[in-house]
């Protein structure tokens, strides 16, 4: 048998043998391979709790109102003033942050930051950055359903000021009824009582808030729009209440009221409660309370 034909041979044994071990053992990685993702473990609470941290926004506004209680409206009427930011919903309450090992936590701490001072951080940020973009000097945010964490927002931001927004019980639930395909009417009325009890609670520990009706708004919008001004610190100016020539973003669902109502650029009588219409007693209450008959 000739030299190259034994060399030949002898390198095809070879091949076969190295792709035997190889089918038999991988190859090792490499220094600079991409390190597969580990399992997400299941991480401890920490009973830390953080300082409060500087805020880039020391007094931000918040509308506490329930849904269906025309906070679109106060928004662009707000939002017309040459010094007031009023954007869409912002819904920073579902805005999380991840501590996704656990040892971050312990990191986290060293710096004296947990993660709801995390969340409060970077709430904060972007409250700070539309302020900036709109180059104005007073932002209010109207997301109802802030109300139902109005005890965080106030532990967040220590110096906020809020505007509680009313409206007559029985119109919300009337309003929500007609909303909706299908309503499920006792699920309506619990929605409601919900928003009213926070509502309620933010009225009554709250003490420098300021209070104002959907239907004075409606009424006598500039009446509450110069009260709405003295709160704030600002100048009243008759353009908030010629909205429509405003450019207030797109009005879409999930972002605030997108009906044509709103839609139409101009402030519209607001719909009374139906008098017949019967409510919870602990709605009653809450109505009698703000100053409603029922």
């Amino acid at each position: 048998m000739g030299d190259s034909r034994k060399s030949a041979i002898g390198k095809g044994l070879r091949r076969r043998g190295r792709l035997m071990m190889q089918a038999v053992s991988p190859p090792r990685r490499t220094l600079d391979a991409i390190p597969s993702p580990r399992p997400a473990a299941k991480l401890k609470e920490s009973a830390y709790v953080a300082p409060i941290a500087p805020r880039l926004v020391e007094a931000p506004v918040f509308v506490l109102s329930s849904v269906r209680s025309g906070s679109t409206l106060l928004r662009v009427l707000l939002n017309s003033h040459s010094r007031i930011r009023a954007p869409h919903e912002m819904h920073l309450r579902t805005v999380h942050v991840q501590l996704t090992r656990s040892f971050t936590a312990d990191a986290m701490k060293a710096l004296e930051l947990d993660k709801a001072e995390l969340e409060h951080l970077l709430w904060d940020r972007v409250l700070h950055l539309e302020l900036t973009r709109s180059g104005k000097d007073v932002i209010v945010d109207k997301t109802p359903p802030n109300t139902l964490i109005w005890p965080r927002l106030d532990r967040c931001w220590p110096s906020a000021r809020y505007i509680l927004l009313l409206r007559h019980p029985g119109a919300i639930v009337a309003s929500l009824t007609d909303r909706r395909r299908d309503p499920d009417h006792e699920a309506i009325r619990a929605e409601v009582l919900n928003y009213s009890e926070k509502l309620e609670e933010a009225r009554q520990k709250l003490g420098n808030a300021h209070i104002v009706t959907y239907e004075e708004l409606t009424a006598e919008p500039e009446k509450a729009t110069r009260a709405l001004c003295d709160y704030l610190g600002v100048e009243w100016e008759c353009g908030m209440l010629d909205y429509g020539n405003k450019d207030h973003g797109t009005f879409r669902p999930q972002l605030g009221d997108w009906s044509s109502t709103i839609k139409s650029g101009r402030i519209q009588p607001a719909r009374t409660a139906d008098p017949t219409a019967e409510l919870p007693p602990r709605l009653k209450e809450i109505a009698k309370a703000w100053g409603y008959e029922v």
